[in-house]
């Protein structure tokens, strides 16, 4: 059967379903739309463009003959998890086996949705709570006209933004990354989208670099003359930052700092730095060099005269590459084990397009020197997600996909706090979005420990053949770089010396170490101790603002 001659079902007949169904039409190689699927009685029994109006759902999905070839389209944007979930059940239970979904209200901002827009349903869309809906239209009003820089912008949390930006109304948008096949990947994504008709006109401009070349990330500040910048380049991966922590450090720290820097002195009007909740009283490499991040954008705000340079946390996204979702799946596919770390182990998750969204809303609204972290509702514990997106598979947990728990590695806690007791979470006006009290370094303190490291990370004013022989291990350059006033490049990536100079500055890293030195069995108690502070604060905020009814609290 060619492609053209398959039939198409779609769910809703509203905005979004005709939207798809007048591009399924026009474009004519997709196949044809057999009916609507559609739960109001206002709507069953008539027609749209010839195309009937079927349902209840529940009652008529079972009586579609399928063919393997028919496809089901989700088209109800602002259903909530749960309908979503009975929606999925009901197609597969009727015999189809491709079944995709439309993105959620928030990303159809003109009113109009795209069958580019569709993508094949996943555990994403029928897992945890509803995603809180926030008006792209209304909260992008400040970038239009703007010119928006996203560095990272091929990552999970960069090109996510970067697709919900092409509704902002921005005069260009720079896709500066490291990777070039991320960035290649995006940019030829957001122009397919546009050629779809999603989104506004936006000059899309890749940019290929490493932020921590500082006179580079100058230069490309300088020449772009960006309005606003949305920093979510980082090295992320905790484990493996743990068997790096020299390349952690000078990419995340003294990236940033670049980054920092360069917009300070070309007078960028915003400045967006993502951040962790493995900020918080971190016990990681990625944590501690995230946890500087935020006190470096903290004391840039101090010299933004007039602009705004703010810092937004939350905790794990949903399918990001290198998260658990895409683990697990891998795993399923190849028939199991599912490994989880701990069975207690548990974190704070959000949809990216949610985390999304409300970022972009942060970086409106948000003040200068501002520190912001999103509402993430409740933790999840990673055996029990384990658990669903097996069912989710089709397979029974324990019986047909084992699930092996393997211990912590390296860097890992067994639970993630969003802010710790002296940060003290207000609300906002706006739902999901909570305001930190500050907590900077003491003064020089933050001058102090980059003057450490940067000897560590850099091993500068040599000769091409002498920096050869420093990265073969033989570095000699103390004398030279003693007589223009630096450290001695002994320790040039020295990992131990780079882990001595953090934990004399961050006591929860301090602790951490000592206690894996210790042993395992003094790990929990004696480490943890700054983060249970913050999970004890954390759950007592969320007492105060639980609902009678015990459903799920929403802090804002």
């Amino acid at each position: 059967m060619n492609a053209s001659d398959k039939r198409l079902y779609i769910i809703g007949a509203g905005f979004a379903g005709i939207s798809i169904a007048a591009d399924i039409k026009r474009k004519k190689i997709f196949g044809k739309v057999a009916a609507f699927l559609d739960d109001d009685e206002n709507l069953i029994g008539k027609m749209f463009d010839g195309i009937p109006v079927i349902g209840p759902v529940a009652n008529i999905a079972s009586l579609l003959r399928c063919t393997e070839s028919d496809e089901a389209i989700i088209a109800t944007p602002s259903a909530s998890v749960e309908r979503i979930k009975a929606i999925y059940e009901l197609l597969k239970a009727g015999g189809f086996k491709h079944i995709k979904i439309l993105p959620s209200v928030s990303q159809i901002v003109n009113g109009t949705a795209h069958l580019v827009q569709a993508r094949e349903i996943d555990p994403l869309d029928i897992l945890g709570r509803t995603p809180v809906t926030v008006s792209l239209k209304e909260s992008l009003s400040y970038l239009r006209g703007k010119r928006v820089l996203i560095t990272g912008a091929g990552g999970s949390i960069g090109s996510e933004l970067a697709r919900q930006l092409l509704s902002g109304g921005a005069e260009r948008l720079y896709l500066f990354g490291h990777g070039e096949n991320s960035i290649y990947h995006i940019d030829r994504e957001l122009h397919l989208l546009q050629k779809e008709g999603v989104g506004e006109k936006a000059t899309i401009v890749p940019i290929i670099g490493d932020m921590k070349d500082s006179a580079y990330i100058d230069h490309i500040v300088a020449r772009t003359k960006c309005d606003v910048v949305f920093h979510c380049a980082a090295y992320k991966h905790v484990p493996l930052m743990e068997e790096n922590p020299v390349a952690a450090i000078e990419n995340n720290v003294f990236g940033t700092k670049n980054m920092l820097d360069a917009c300070i002195a070309h007078r960028v009007r915003r400045f967006v730095l993502i951040s962790t909740d493995k900020a918080v009283a971190p016990v990681s490499v990625y944590g501690a060099s995230k946890m500087i991040c935020e006190k470096l954008l903290l004391e840039a705000a101090a010299k933004a005269d007039g602009n705004a340079f703010m810092f937004v946390r939350f905790g794990n996204v949903l399918g990001s590459r290198g998260s658990i979702l895409p683990l697990f799946m891998e795993q399923i596919k190849n028939g199991g084990p599912v490994t989880v770390t701990d069975k207690n182990m548990e974190r704070y998750f959000m949809t990216i397009p949610e985390a999304c969204s409300l970022v972009l809303q942060a970086g409106g609204v948000g003040t200068n020197g501002s520190s912001y972290v999103l509402d993430m509702g409740q933790p999840v514990k990673i055996a029990e997600l384990a658990e669903q997106i097996i069912r989710f598979s089709g397979f029974e947990p324990y019986k047909d996909i084992d699930i092996q728990f393997i211990g912590a590695r390296k860097g890992e806690r067994t639970v993630e706090p969003l802010w710790s007791s002296e940060e003290q979470p207000q609300k906002t006006a706006y739902e999901k979005i909570l305001q930190l009290t500050n907590t900077p370094f003491e003064n020089k303190k933050l001058a102090a420990l980059l003057a450490r490291l940067a000897p560590i990370c850099s091993c500068s004013n040599m000769s091409g053949d002498r920096l050869r022989n420093a990265q073969q291990g033989g570095c000699n350059c103390a004398s030279e770089n003693a007589a223009v006033g630096n450290a001695a490049n002994s320790v040039y990536r020295d990992k131990e010396h780079l882990l001595t100079v953090l934990s004399d500055y961050i006591p929860s890293l301090k602790a951490w170490r000592e206690g894996n030195e210790a042993g395992r069995t003094n790990t929990a108690s004696t480490c943890n101790a700054n983060s249970n502070n913050a999970s004890n604060t954390q759950g007592a905020f969320m007492a105060r603002n639980a609902p009678a009814n015990g459903t799920e609290a929403s802090l804002v």
